[in-house]
């Protein structure tokens, strides 16, 4: 018992900053956030028996943080829909820019990254962030949002557009020098 207790003490001074950032990208605040890891931490801790020391840490709790953040999303979404039906979605897709949003994101700081994240509704970041983030496939993210895998599609699609033009608007708004 004692083994196990210093090797998650290890694990969450290791994976702590890492967790965080990702509930703080997915709940778009940083109190929440904190909430959220320390939650994260505690779900992990109580089911620390039933993780399999053959696949990589960060998947298993990045998982039990997405479902946690998710879950508060939800929660406090409950009186107005996160996303909308597939078809209104596809309505409202404009036409893509010239650039990729990998480009954007590679070529962007850190700054306004986080500040074109922050900018975007819930229902565009949170399918995001669980896709550059944690890493999941579109699959995964459909079965975490209990979505179809177009629709996750679509709201990518979105949400790569609205984070392109963020990234652009923030880009016109820096001084020449900087």
């Amino acid at each position: 018992m004692a083994a196990a207790i210093r090797a998650f003490d290890i694990l969450y001074r290791e994976y702590y900053v890492r967790v965080f950032g990702l509930c703080r990208r997915l709940l778009n605040s940083a109190p929440l956030a904190e909430d959220a890891t320390q939650e994260t931490f505690m779900r992990a801790y109580k089911n620390f028996s039933r993780y399999d020391n053959q696949q990589p840490f960060w998947q298993w709790i990045a998982s039990i943080a997405n479902h946690y953040c998710i879950d508060v999303l939800r929660q406090r979404q409950r009186s107005q829909k996160l996303f909308d039906t597939e078809q209104e979605e596809v309505e409202q897709i404009e036409s893509p820019g010239p650039h990729g949003v990998a480009v954007l994101i590679r070529g962007e700081d850190q700054e306004s990254l986080n500040a074109a994240l922050h900018a975007l509704p819930d229902k565009y970041r949170v399918p995001l962030v669980l896709l550059y983030f944690s890493e999941l496939s579109y699959d995964q993210i459909a079965d975490e949002l209990e979505l179809t895998q177009s629709h996750v599609g679509v709201l990518l699609l979105r949400a790569k557009q609205h984070l392109r033009n963020q990234l652009l608007e923030l880009e016109k708004h820096k001084e020449p020098n900087q």
